[in-house]
């Protein structure tokens, strides 16, 4: 084993060993790769190491790019489900100190063992620091030691099995949560009309103020035999037909505004051009649309936006994003000059700039190191997890400042979040396995499968207050568990399962509120033996 206790020869055949145990499926069950902390378990237990750094760096990683993918749907997630996310995560761990409390009362395990156990069996480490602090023992890293293997496999198997025990089809599940979230982002539709009421005929499209009035745009015009793109001061005559595009709503009203639909082809002619044009330049990050003033510079008409896979009206006031979609309606000679403007670069989607990223990890290690004490009995920090979690997300929601861009593109996050989670893993499970024998020996079966039930029970009982009571999306739910756990290797068991970001803004709404319940109840617990 001394070949393979080289540091980085161990870390890869980890890895490559993972992937390979990971893709094999038993009755369509395969755990991907989470794999790779079950085979650091097994190299872990016969003496191989690495370097805590690994850990560290690859939690840095994997929190920061989940925090910066997060970051933008967190706030609506949290305003339309919250409230929610956060009953779910207050069952899991009130019901978790509560089984520890009956574990002190009931089975006689000692007070600094059994609140170890707590943090562990919920793969807490500010749990953990907190039990050792109000308990003034050593036995709490006991505790912790035991719970904390079974702490990690059981999120992980409790994740991936429960949609195959529940037979949860996850695209039918994705598909939901993306008509849910998209509520106020109705697709959008092309109809035609021909301008037959008073009020609209003879007024130029900026006098009857069809984009404010409507929500919607008129993307083109035909006049007699004659089809051309409009602008504010086309003006619109008695029998002309025009395209529309907008909601449902927004076309309801245009119907209202200039005049019945008609089924009427109205294409442009060989000049004209609709091209799909990529924003990718960062000085455009943040800009409202209506200050490109593409209608008066190039006669371009925005007909549509697509973000992140929902297509966005093209009012002035949208704000624009790296990687956003323009639905471009132009002169062909012009179209060349809108792509230079917009960038319209897709290689720039794939570079990265490692200045933002090194800048919030750093903002994020210093916010987690920021300490809050209450009294002389409670003292509360974010620590290295929640501090990064916590920058990353607002830093996703903010986009970018300045010339700094501190989002990423989709291909550049989820390399980077794989690589962190690799590692993470790999050192995660070598550091537990190392130990797992011999604390069973030394403690017996007792302990861990008081532990066991601390980390299923609770995770059981939150699954069935969001299916019976709370009606939470499946995704979510999964997201949340692991949150509630503070569990980062669950997470990313439930990541694996799916393309949707719904499982990380769950885990993202809730960890930092399970998180602190979870050291006030450590901090309860150990003043029990005052109360009593």
């Amino acid at each position: 084993m001394d070949i393979i206790n080289t540091s980085y020869l161990a870390l890869f055949l980890i890895i490559c060993l993972g992937f390979i145990v990971g893709n094999i499926k038993v009755k369509g069950i395969s755990l991907d790769i989470s794999a790779i902390i079950f085979v650091a378990l097994f190299f872990g237990n016969y003496g191989v190491s690495l370097p805590n750094i690994l850990e560290k760096i690859g939690l840095i990683l994997f929190i920061y790019t989940i925090g910066l993918q997060a970051g933008p749907g967190f706030f609506e997630s949290f305003r339309n489900q919250g409230k929610n996310l956060v009953i779910m995560a207050f069952v899991v761990v009130i019901s978790a100190a509560l089984l520890t409390l009956g574990a002190i009362l009931f089975l006689g395990v000692d007070k600094p063992i059994a609140i170890g156990l707590l943090a562990g069996a919920l793969t807490s480490t500010p749990g953990l620091a907190a039990a050792i602090d109000v308990t003034h023992s050593s036995l709490a890293s006991i505790g912790y030691g035991i719970a904390y293997p079974f702490g990690v496999i059981g999120v992980i198997l409790f994740v991936r099995l429960y949609p195959k025990l529940f037979r949860v089809d996850i695209k039918k599940a994705e598909k939901e949560y993306n008509d849910k979230t998209q509520v106020g982002f109705e697709p959008l539709h092309t109809r035609n009309y021909i301008v037959e009421n008073e009020g609209a005929i003879d007024r130029t499209i900026g006098e009857l103020r069809v984009r404010s009035m409507t929500k919607g745009v008129i993307s083109r015009v035909k006049h007699g035999d004659k089809t051309f793109t409009p602008n504010t001061n086309t003006k619109l005559h008695k029998g002309d037909y025009i395209m529309a595009v907008g909601t449902d709503e927004a076309l309801r009203r245009i119907e209202l505004l200039i005049g019945p639909k008609e089924e009427v082809d109205i294409t442009l002619g060989e000049n004209y051009v609709v091209q799909s044009l990529l924003v990718t330049k960062t000085e455009l990050v943040n800009k409202p649309l209506g200050e490109l003033h593409l209608r008066s510079k190039y006669n371009a008409t925005v007909t549509r936006i697509r973000r992140s896979g929902i297509e966005l009206a093209p009012s002035p006031n949208v704000k624009l994003q790296m990687g956003d979609k323009i639905m471009v309606l132009c002169d062909k000679e012009q179209i060349g000059q809108v792509g230079e403007l917009l960038g319209d670069n897709n290689s720039k989607l794939s570079d990265t700039n490692f200045f933002p990223i090194a800048t919030g990890i750093v903002l994020g290690i210093v916010l987690g190191k920021v300490s809050l004490s209450f009294g002389t009995s409670f003292e509360f920090s974010l620590g290295l997890t929640g501090g990064i979690l916590i920058v990353s997300m607002m830093l996703g929601r903010l986009g970018k400042t300045g010339p700094i861009l501190w989002t990423m593109s989709g291909s550049a996050n989820q390399l980077l979040r794989q690589l962190g989670l690799m590692l993470f893993l790999a050192s995660v499970g070598t550091k537990a396995g190392a130990t797992i024998v011999e604390t069973f020996e030394q403690y017996g079966i007792e302990l861990f499968l008081i532990g066991g039930v601390i980390t299923l029970v609770p995770m059981i009982l939150g699954a069935l207050v969001a299916k019976i009571f709370l009606k939470v999306n499946v995704l979510s739910m999964l997201g949340t568990l692991t949150g509630a756990m503070t569990s980062t290797p669950g997470l990313a068991a439930t990541d694996s399962m799916t393309d949707s970001n719904a499982p990380s803004i769950a885990y993202a709404t809730v960890y930092p509120i399970a998180m602190v319940v979870l050291i006030i109840c450590a901090q309860l617990l150990g003043l029990l033996g005052v109360i009593y």
